[in-house]
């Protein structure tokens, strides 16, 4: 059995919230003219700036885990950051060009976010619970409620 590093799994998470950093100021420049969509976009922007700030303390915290099957587990885990919302094309994320409407944008951001937590959860069943992974989740789960609340909030 070999050893899975949690510490890796912040790594990741690091990396995914530079990718939400980024695709977040792009939404914002995007719509620059909806002061409402674009403040919004501002915000969860700095939301993954403090998220990715809050892993890098956490990174530090954590031990490595025994798990059965690595090499199965990697595949999975693999296959969700290779997904169309982590990477698509290019190998960032997919070209904003298709967003033409408010609509669209917190469409998918909401499927941007849930495809965060799938890799997550995917994560918590192999390594089961796990204080610093947790911490992640509920941290992802905010934006969430973020994105949700304005949709409930604002005519789309």
């Amino acid at each position: 059995m070999k050893k899975f590093s949690v510490r890796e799994v912040v790594e990741q998470a690091v990396q995914t919230e530079k990718l939400g950093y980024d695709f977040y100021s792009s939404m914002s420049k995007k719509f620059t003219k909806e002061s409402k969509l674009k403040n919004l976009f501002d915000a969860l922007a700095v939301m993954e700036q403090q998220h990715e700030n809050l892993f890098l303390e956490l990174r530090d915290k954590e031990e490595d885990h025994n798990i059965e099957n690595p090499e199965e587990v990697s595949a999975y885990l693999r296959a969700i950051v290779e997904s169309e919302f982590f990477l698509g094309k290019n190998k960032s994320l997919p070209a904003l060009e298709h967003l033409k409407s408010v609509n669209d944008a917190v469409h998918f951001a909401l499927g941007f976010e849930r495809e965060t937590l799938l890799y997550y959860y995917g994560l918590k069943d192999v390594i089961g619970d796990d204080e610093v992974l947790s911490e992640i989740i509920n941290e992802e789960k905010s934006h969430i409620r973020w994105l949700s609340e304005f949709r409930r909030k604002s005519p789309l």
